[in-house]
């Protein structure tokens, strides 16, 4: 007898219906299984014939040809143990039901148990997307898939559950359907503005930077407070709407990287070691293309402490993705193509002993050494960081002072602020900040004045800027006139703008 199960196969994070045919005759006793399956794939021969026999029921012993079909796509993942169980059962007669329209995915234990898989809300997604609404998942996907509105799913413990549900000897109710509520940043990230003492500047530097989602890099002695500041970042930053928490889980859902609670809620922080390779960073590997910290970090804070230590050529691939907002990752199997919209904070010394440029400090250094260290950070990459900061030690009095510092919440209200004006400034058109305008979007919103332009023209030629700086400095511009609630650009923020393009112990030309 054929059966026909529906499942599905992962393609970056775009699902792909996979049928899983199953024809049982008499002949040889045998078990081919065809169209391109893994190692992993290949394995489950042993865990579902064990599942089956624990489940009570009975494996057939008889020749078998499974096909996983479209055959030239490669199937990956121990998730197909599911379809091809119930589909070897249903082939041998042992099941009398119709199955048509029902995607299963899960793997089996020996005992017949359906263990976790990853990957499960984007295929949620994907299937819906293709008119699929009825899905048999394991139990502890359950918290995944109950995000979803407009599906039935049910979360079965076993196999044999399966097979009852399937058969109707027992009812099971739908996965019921869960409500997002985004997580506090000021509350869970352990940090907060209030914590770091003085720096007033790199402080208002980081508000910017935030409020219209631009890059920063900090650049001082160590000990400063750069780390700290970077990781108070998303403490200011807007609470995540449910659209981009599905858009995050997605990735971490295909990287196995979810909690218990089956969304990501809070925005990602991600500070790679400055060992990372470039294929950890962007993504790849040699068989499944998994995506890298840029992607993990979509939507959130790719953080990079000590710059200047990455290799340059993990550096220059950031290139790319800080531009497009995605990132393709090309291997001889394929390209895929996963999101990369992050804000990019990163921090370095200014030499190598770090003291180069300090008011209270003396570098040791030789022009030569500190000409060495700061060309690993390239000009080009160095252009797509909107505000590149000068951070000095502070006194021990503003240390031990009993000012207060204003919090992470404080700031965030401000930023909340300047992201709603820029949601309405935007509603018409794809970009969500003012980082992400491109030029059409700059002639449209952020009109500037003569005196502006005069200020411009002389900061374009005193820094020897290049024609991306100036529109980053536009639109550094704009995001400080949102924060001061101003309509137009006017010269005082073109002027603090320009002052973080010039951050003598960052960008000094040798």
């Amino acid at each position: 007898m054929l059966s026909r199960i529906i499942s599905f196969a992962l393609c970056g994070l775009d699902g792909v219906p996979v049928e899983v045919e199953t024809d049982i005759n008499r002949g040889v006793v045998s078990y081919d299984l065809v169209g391109l399956p893994s190692a992993a794939v290949k394995e489950s021969r042993d865990r579902i014939e064990s599942a089956i026999k624990n489940s009570a029921l009975r494996f057939p012993v008889n020749k078998i040809t499974i096909n996983l079909a479209p055959a030239d796509l490669k199937k990956e993942g121990a998730h197909y143990d599911l379809p091809l169980a119930i589909s070897i059962l249903k082939a041998s007669d042992q099941l009398d039901c119709d199955t048509d329209g029902i995607v299963m995915l899960g793997e089996l234990a020996l005992n017949g148990a359906l263990r976790p898989v990853s990957g499960i809300l984007p295929v949620l997604i994907s299937a819906k997307t293709k008119g699929y609404k009825k899905f048999i998942v394991p139990a502890a996907n359950a918290n995944e898939a109950s995000y979803l509105e407009g599906t039935e799913v049910y979360a079965l413990d076993c196999l044999k559950d399966a097979v009852d549900f399937l058969t109707g000897v027992k009812q099971f109710a739908p996965v019921p359907h869960r409500g997002f509520a985004a997580g506090k940043s000021c509350q869970k990230y352990g940090c907060d503005l209030n914590l770091v003492r003085g720096q007033k500047v790199a402080k208002r530097a980081l508000e910017i930077a935030v409020a219209g989602g631009h890059n920063i890099l900090f650049c001082g002695p160590p000990g400063t407070g750069k780390t700290l500041l970077a990781r108070c970042v998303p403490t200011i930053m807007p609470d995540m709407t449910f659209d981009e928490a599905l858009e995050v889980t997605k990735i971490h859902s295909v990287a196995g990287a979810l909690s218990e609670e089956g969304i990501v809620s809070l925005r990602p922080f991600r500070t790679p070691h400055h060992t990372a390779t470039t294929v950890s960073l962007c993504g790849g590997g040699n068989g499944k293309v998994h995506a890298g910290e840029v992607s993990m970090a979509h939507k959130g804070v790719l953080f990079l402490d000590e710059l200047p230590e990455y290799s340059r050529r993990t550096l220059e691939s950031l290139r790319q993705p800080l531009e497009d907002r995605v990132i393709t990752v090309a291997r001889a199997g394929g390209a895929v193509t996963f999101p990369a919209d992050f804000m990019l904070c990163a921090s370095m010394n200014p030499c190598p002993c770090g003291n180069y440029g300090s008011a209270y400090l003396t570098c040791s250094c030789t022009p030569a050494q500190i000409h060495n260290y700061r060309s690993k950070v390239s000009g080009p990459l160095l252009d797509r960081i909107d505000l590149q900061v000068e951070v000095d030690g502070v006194k021990y009095d503003d240390l031990t002072g009993e000012s207060k510092e204003e919090s992470s919440a404080q700031v965030k209200k401000r930023v909340e602020a300047a992201r709603e004006i820029q949601r309405e400034r935007f509603k018409n058109d794809k970009v969500k900040v003012n980082a992400a305008m491109g030029e059409r979007q700059i002639q449209n919103y952020c009109a500037l004045s003569q005196d502006c332009e005069q200020i411009l023209k002389q900061a374009f030629e005193a820094l020897h800027l290049s024609a991306r700086a100036r529109s980053r400095i536009i639109k550094v511009a704009r995001t400080i006139a949102d924060l001061s609630g101003e309509e137009n650009i006017l010269p005082a923020h073109i002027l603090e703008a320009a002052s973080y393009r010039n951050s003598n112990g960052v960008t000094d030309k040798f």
